[in-house]
């Protein structure tokens, strides 16, 4: 949400949020666990299907 509530081009709109005073510690306080939970996510269930697919020589070849 954070993206969408301050002003890029005004400075005070988001010195005062953590990880202020500049923009990009901003973001990364605000957006980071979001990002990393997605990639482990999609980590969590690439590896899953991996597993329930079983060995590679009963597979197909892609």
């Amino acid at each position: 949400m954070e993206p969408f509530v301050i002003d890029f081009s005004d400075p005070s709109s988001y010195e005062d949020d953590w990880g202020g005073p500049s923009l990009f510690g901003v973001l990364l306080v605000h957006m980071g666990p979001g990002v990393l939970a997605a990639a482990l996510l999609v980590w969590g269930v690439r590896r899953a299907g991996r597993k329930s697919a079983g060995p590679a020589e009963n597979r197909p070849a892609d």
